[in-house]
């Protein structure tokens, strides 16, 4: 049969006419034209260039209606959408971080779908703030005067320096003067507030002697930053935040501690390092603390400042405040999460908490069951013992012991699988580990064990 040639190709019209006859009405006159047009514009340049990809004339329309309702169905997919995460990493930051608890996503859909008293205090009948939603929250848990919300943390440290330090100078251990994830430089972001840096010690020991020896009177602040995802180790030494708060009360200068992820419940009865919680540094001193709505926090993507109610009222009055401030669905979402905090539930509610506190015996009944239900159907997995992170710039170098299922490939070969699992629906996150493909459950919610078996099976089966 000889290959198609450019007369072969259909009308706009008549493409769009098959097209139609297939989808119906659901795509309007003008997209279904451009993807109509695209799709023979592709096919003709292919001809010309003498490629035999395309059908036979019979078979020619039929392929070009099928390329023209793929890429209008392409066009009406969202791009973002939801992923199996079984890579076992807890707060992963590419795949959203914290997911959220079904309280606050009932919360955020709830006041998303109708009008709010946002900025309306229904008492007086007269305008409100926004910030008052959160502030009595965060302050009953945390012990501070205050608190206001943002967008993130990195936003809650910069308006916190252009509002306090801009034309000052923030003192800053040498060794915390670090880079976090996607570029965020803490330097960098002193220098664009306004507020100059002034670094003291040296990259593994800092002494609160040398924040004192530094103190001017252009000092506005001196800071502690957490070192998020690293960890030093060996001859190091650090001032305690005592010490710190100790040489700013003494020199009357303001303590700004960054949390990073920051944490409301300890962290070392799951058998983590101890995680300095935001009880404690409002407890130890700390002028502000700034951390996280959607780490170890577990709600939605916020950046959270607790301390002094004179600070709080001075970054609420600069006007950055207002281009940094979150939205309704946002305050909702963090208020169910804090009230989870308030009633004592965070564990039995919150994800990220349930993900941290499952016992491995559960984690390994479950690799067991799935592990069996994959080898009926002829697929090699074995349930495996692993380690699981809690990421997010939290706990860096800490680990979980965790149990998940392996898969060993045959012919297939991991690399072709573990793709096939990350670009289908759902989409699944695993590990590639020496040539197997290893699924940490941990961070897998039990609900979706069955999807991801289907999954698991499906990508196995595509190549028989």
């Amino acid at each position: 049969m000889s290959p198609p040639s450019i007369r072969d190709l259909p009308s706009v019209d008549r493409l769009m006419q098959a097209v139609r006859a297939e989808l119906g009405e659901e795509s309007t006159h003008e997209r279904l034209r451009e993807a109509a047009r695209a799709e023979l514009d592709s096919a003709r340049a292919a001809m010309l260039r003498g490629e035999a990809t395309l059908p036979a004339a019979p078979a020619l329309l039929a392929h070009l209606v099928a390329s023209v309702t793929a890429r209008l169905t392409h066009e009406l997919t969202p791009r973002l959408r939801p992923v199996i995460n079984a890579s076992g990493v807890i707060l992963q930051t590419n795949l959203g971080r914290a997911p959220l608890s079904a309280a606050a996503l009932a919360a955020m859909a709830e006041v998303g779908a109708s009008y709010s008293n946002l900025e309306y205090d229904l008492e007086r009948g007269e305008r409100g703030s926004r910030h008052d939603h959160l502030e009595a929250l965060l302050t009953r848990l945390t012990g501070a005067e205050a608190a206001l919300a943002v967008n993130n943390n990195a936003a809650a440290i910069y308006l916190t320096l252009i509002a306090l330090a801009a034309g000052r100078e923030v003192v800053l251990s040498r060794g915390q003067a670090l880079e976090i994830g996607g570029g965020f430089r803490i330097p960098d972001v002193l220098r664009q507030s306004g507020a100059t840096l002034v670094e003291v010690g040296t990259t593994n020991r800092t002494y609160a002697t040398d924040y004192a020896a530094a103190i001017s009177p252009r000092t506005a602040l001196l800071m502690r930053v957490h070192s998020s995802n690293f960890r030093q180790s060996g001859f190091v030494h650090t001032a305690s935040l005592d010490e710190l708060v100790a040489v700013g009360r003494t020199h009357g200068v303001p303590v700004l501690d960054d949390l990073g992820s920051g944490t409301l419940l300890p962290t070392a009865p799951y058998g983590l390092a101890p995680e300095p919680t935001i009880q404690a540094s409002v407890a130890s001193g700390a002028a502000l603390s700034t951390f996280s709505g959607d780490k170890l926090l577990g709600g939605p993507q916020a950046g959270l400042i607790v301390g002094r109610r004179d600070l709080i009222a001075n970054l609420r009055r600069h006007p950055l405040a207002r281009a940094l401030r979150v939205d309704k669905t946002t305050i909702a979402g963090l208020e169910a999460t804090l009230h989870s905090y308030l009633r004592g539930t965070a564990i039995a509610e919150l994800p990220v908490w349930r993900m941290l506190a499952t016992p491995v015996a559960q984690l390994w009944a479950r690799a067991e069951a799935l592990a069996v239900r994959l080898r009926v159907v002829g697929i090699s997995a074995d349930p495996v013992v692993c380690h699981s992170a809690v990421g997010g710039g939290a706990l860096p170098g800490e680990d979980l012991p965790s149990a998940g299922v392996a898969l060993t490939p045959g012919a297939v070969g991991a690399e072709v699988l573990v793709v096939r699992l990350r670009t289908g629906v759902p989409a699944v996150v695993a590990r590639l580990t020496a040539g197997r493909i290893v699924c940490d459950l941990r961070t897998v919610r039990v609900e979706e064990d069955e999807v991801l078996c289907q999954r698991l099976t499906e990508a196995w089966r595509k190549e028989a």
